[in-house]
């Protein structure tokens, strides 16, 4: 049995072999697109790659630059409390200062050969007034309850005595002056109560 090929028109044949050139050039006209569009993305990437590696970079910055804020911060705050700790006091020390030097000069006044009783009792009792202003402006108050009601969140009674002619629980006597700073007590004031 012999094969026998088909009869094919010589134009079909050229047109055959058009078509099989055109596909040919088609294959590799897109596998030179692919390879150009393979390189575009690989320079994209790069592109991408740096850019994310620069943002990355300036970040990183931006955290060291907080970073080393912030520690100037704490270290200046630190530096800050420990000064306030210090120095706390020191408008009140100096607010006493004129008390110790008046206390200094009754001292003087008194080892005098002309010194008498009452300049002396004046001279003290000037001082007292001195130093009680001072502690009032630091916010200090004197708790002198004489005559009014037993409080017993300030006032401490030390001893109740009856006492006919006062109303039932009445500080009859302060035996030693409590003190509030600022609202706070400090120390109760000792009394003694009516029964």
């Amino acid at each position: 049995m012999s094969t026998s090929q088909p009869d094919i028109d010589p134009n079909e044949e050229h047109e055959l072999n058009s078509a099989i050139t055109e596909a040919t050039h088609d294959e590799s006209v897109e596998s030179q697109e692919t390879e150009v569009t393979e390189e575009s993305e690989t320079a994209s990437a790069e592109e991408q790659l740096a850019q994310a590696q620069n943002t990355i970079k300036d970040y990183w910055d931006q955290i060291m630059r907080l970073r080393a804020e912030i520690e100037n911060n704490r270290k200046r705050t630190q530096r800050d409390v420990e000064n306030a700790h210090k120095f706390a006091i020191k408008n009140f020390v100096e607010s006493l200062l004129p008390v110790i030097d008046s206390i200094e000069m009754g001292q003087t006044a008194a080892e005098a050969d002309n010194a008498t009783l009452d300049s002396i009792r004046e001279g003290n009792a000037l001082t007292l007034n001195m130093l009680i202003q001072v502690m009032e402006r630091s916010g200090l108050e004197q708790i002198n309850p004489a005559g009014d009601v037993f409080d017993p969140e300030r006032h401490q009674a030390m001893s109740m005595i009856e006492q006919p002619a006062v109303e039932s629980n009445t500080v009859i006597e302060v035996m030693q002056k409590g003190y509030v700073l600022n609202d706070r007590l400090v120390r109760p004031a000792m009394v003694v109560v009516a029964k």
